[in-house]
């Protein structure tokens, strides 16, 4: 779903046909009232409605026999009044109509070839609840163009709320190898599973891994005895949301105030943020304590993790990679 059209080509057809139907029963209508004013050169007998019916039929789609014609002045003139606009209304509906659906369903065809044509190192989001959603806008807060993301859901009211954010989305099973085709899963960057179960989230993290060895694939699992089952899967990260939720819950209970710095660095919207970013050149050789107005967590060095209780007092290197926490962004300034 890309920008969508609000009723279906089927549909359009079907409205625009009750509209011709109704333009061809009111010239019967006219016709009809007015028999005594139109004369059958054929039989010279007396206009009945299927007579009525018959001329509508051919004045409006301009066959015109010349059978059956109006005589009286007044006649005529409804004619020029009222048939012939009509008449010409039915003509532009039914080209009009004809040409709208060939070029609406051509110029959406070519738009849908061009993007997947174009799409290549994004993000694919598989679940648009209420997780999937959170997903959605931190990546888009912290950077990631709307267009890198595509989002993949079974149901329409969520792949409508992914389009509302200006994301593309696909209705469907994510299982569906040729669904995950469409959405170009072989040069995707990255997957992102937020399932509302478990198996599922197996099931598609086997088929992702199977269309795409190399991209990277973080999924949520509610239930922690799954984690081992998900990363056979093929997860490079796993998130056990229902644990994770469970321990913040019980921080707060037990220090109300380290629940809420925890709650602080997950949202986006509150005094503190925690990002992963590439040391500057100006940060070459600078004691990681020394960074003004961040606190370094970790720094990742060839691929490999360091805690800053690991690191120790090792300087920084152009190509290190480090976890701070900082003032959020859009508050700093």
């Amino acid at each position: 779903m890309l920008p969508s059209r609000t009723a279906s080509a089927t549909g359009e057809l079907v409205r625009r046909l009750l509209v011709a139907v109704f333009l061809l029963l009111l010239i019967t209508l006219v016709v009809y009232i007015d028999r005594d004013s139109y004369r059958d050169l054929t039989t010279n007998n007396p206009i009945s409605l299927v007579d009525a019916i018959y001329y509508a039929t051919v004045t409006m789609t301009t066959t015109g026999y010349g059978d059956i014609v109006p005589v009286s002045e007044h006649a005529r003139m409804i004619n020029i009044l009222i048939v012939t606009p009509v008449r010409v209304a039915f003509l532009i509906l039914l080209v009009g109509t004809t040409v709208e659906v060939l070029a609406n369903e051509g110029r959406r065809a070519l738009m849908d070839a061009q993007w997947r044509k174009a799409l290549r190192q994004h993000t694919i989001i598989i679940g648009f609840g209420t997780m999937g959603q959170s997903v959605a806008a931190t990546l888009i807060g912290n950077g990631v163009p709307a267009d890198k993301i595509v989002v993949i859901d079974k149901s329409q009211q969520a792949a409508a709320a992914a389009n509302r954010l200006n994301l593309a989305s696909f209705v469907g099973d994510a299982t569906s190898r040729e669904l995950l085709h469409r959405a170009e899963l072989p040069k995707a960057r990255e997957v992102i599973i937020t399932t509302n179960s478990d198996d599922t989230t197996i099931l598609v993290a086997l088929t992702v891994r199977q269309l795409n060895h190399s991209a990277r694939m973080v999924a949520a699992v509610r239930d922690l005895d799954n984690r081992p089952l998900v990363k056979q899967s093929g997860a490079d990260a796993i998130v056990t949301s229902s644990d994770a939720v469970g321990r913040l819950m019980g921080l707060s209970s037990l220090s109300p105030h380290l629940g809420n710095v925890i709650e602080d660095l997950l949202n986006p919207y509150a005094g503190m943020e925690i990002i992963q970013r590439m040391v500057t050149k100006d940060e070459e050789g600078v004691n990681p304590n020394d960074l003004p107005e961040e606190r370094v967590l970790a720094i990742v060095r060839n691929q490999t993790l360091r805690r800053f209780f690991e690191a120790g007092s090792d300087a920084l290197k152009l190509g290190d990679e480090i976890v701070v926490v900082r003032r959020a962004s859009h508050i700093a300034g």
